[in-house]
C-alpha cells in the first residue's frame, strides 16, 4: 500500500505563484510515474503534468510554460511549481503516482495511487 500526502495549496491572485508537494510512503515498490491532475467546481478530473523514473515529463497544453513538474527520487516525492496562475487553474489538485510492483521470477504489475486533494484557488 501507498500513501500519498500533499501540501502547498491555498489562496493566491492572478499571476501569482503557488508550488504543490505530493510525498509517497509505504513498502515493496517502484515508483514508475508520479503527476498531479485537478477538477475544477463542475468539471471532470483532468490531467495536469505527469513525469516518469526517467524524467520524461507531460504538460496539459493549458498550462504548458507556466507550470513545471519535477520530481525527488530519493524522497519518491513530486512537486508541482505554478507560475503566472489565472483564475481558471482554480480547482481541486490531485497527486497521482503508479507504482511497479515484482514478484520472482517474472510477474510484475501496476497500482494507480491517488492523494486526498489540496485545494487552489486562483482570485481575479
Amino acid at each position: 500500500q501507498v500513501q500519498l500526502v500533499e501540501s502547498g495549496g491555498g489562496l493566491v491572485q492572478a499571476g501569482g505563484s503557488l508550488r504543490l508537494s505530493c510525498a509517497a510512503s509505504g513498502s515493496s515498490f517502484s515508483v514508475n510515474a508520479m503527476g498531479w491532475y485537478r477538477q475544477p467546481p463542475g468539471k471532470q478530473r483532468e490531467l495536469v503534468a505527469t513525469v516518469t523514473s526517467g524524467g520524461s515529463t507531460n504538460y496539459a497544453d493549458s498550462v504548458k510554460g507556466r507550470f513545471t513538474i519535477s520530481r525527488d527520487n530519493a524522497k519518491n516525492t513530486v512537486y508541482l511549481q505554478m507560475n503566472s496562475l489565472k483564475p481558471d487553474d482554480t480547482a481541486v489538485y490531485y497527486c497521482n503516482l503508479e507504482a511497479l510492483y515484482r514478484a520472482p521470477p517474472n510477474t510484475r504489475w501496476y497500482t494507480t495511487y491517488w492523494g486526498q486533494g489540496t485545494q487552489v484557488t486562483v482570485s481575479s
